[in-house]
């Protein structure tokens, strides 16, 4: 199968995926295990592209960040609690992220760990659903230090391949009070932040095998990925607040816990 078509299918997966929570990264996993891929190969690429579907929350905002932009220009309290409660909320992953590098490199090469993740973050979502209690609607820049700072290390937990960084973010602002869509809010501008930093150290540390197109996966293969994980972020991130805020996530919660059995199912009778 050609490269690009391959590319062209895993930014597929990353567009539907990243703000679902179900984990994108996971997806990426066991897409390049079933399909045949070297996942050393792709492992920079599933990384970069998400960065595109990421920006697909600013387009859809761009509203939002325009008001944040005029307010702080404008000296606006509110302009600026948002701000600082987005970085608030990045911290604990960024120091993290650079502090367990190698450990988390290593998992993602664990298509096993994965599944098991998967099935694990499908139980919890349910626990969640059932017991959380919901606040009414909240702008993120009314949320106070402690409960963005407490997302911001439920975050951390999506450095395990398939726990789902948007799953992590939303379940863990559920469990302090928040409701559906201010959680999900909050984790979509969290991601900015948190998805620019990675992407721009996996594509420094990689900057000489992308220019060079070593692995094989190079600057075309990312231009397509990212292009088809965009157009399909925005369509999914059109509609999953509006459903989430109707049905919750217990849909996610079994899809997740099926994936990860066959998933489990499929890596035992591999090579």
């Amino acid at each position: 199968m050609s490269l690009l078509i391959v590319a062209a299918l895993l930014g597929l997966v990353e567009g539907l995926t990243e703000f679902l929570p179900v984990s994108s990264t996971g997806h990426l996993i066991l897409a390049t295990k079933f399909f045949g891929y070297d996942e050393a190969q792709w492992a920079v690429f599933n990384i970069v592209i998400q960065l595109p579907a990421i920006m697909a929350v600013v387009v859809l905002y761009w509203g939002r960040f325009m008001e944040v932009l005029r307010g702080l220009f404008g000296r606006d309290v509110s302009a600026y609690r948002f701000v600082g409660n987005i970085l608030l909320a990045f911290m604990p992953s960024a120091v993290l992220g650079v502090l367990l590098k190698k450990r988390i490199d290593a998992l993602l090469e664990r298509p096993d760990v994965v599944a098991v993740a998967l099935i694990v973050g499908g139980i919890a979502i349910l626990i969640i659903e059932r017991f959380a209690k919901q606040g009414e609607y909240q702008d993120v820049a009314t949320l106070t230090p402690a409960k963005v700072i407490g997302v911001g290390f439920m975050q951390c937990l999506a450095m395990i391949p398939g726990v789902s960084r948007s799953g992590a973010t939303i379940m863990g602002a559920m469990c302090m009070g928040l409701n559906r869509r201010t959680a999900a809010e909050l984790s979509f501008f969290l991601a900015i932040p948190t998805m620019l930093g990675a992407t721009a150290k996996q594509v420094w540390d990689n900057r000489h095998e992308l220019a060079s197109g070593a692995t094989g996966v190079g600057l075309p293969e990312i231009a397509i990925g990212s292009i088809v994980s965009f157009v399909v972020a925005l369509v999914v991130i059109k509609g999953f607040v509006s459903y989430i805020s109707r049905r919750g996530f217990t849909p996610f919660a079994v899809y997740r816990i099926l994936a990860g059995g066959v998933a489990l199912y499929f890596l035992s009778h591999m090579g």
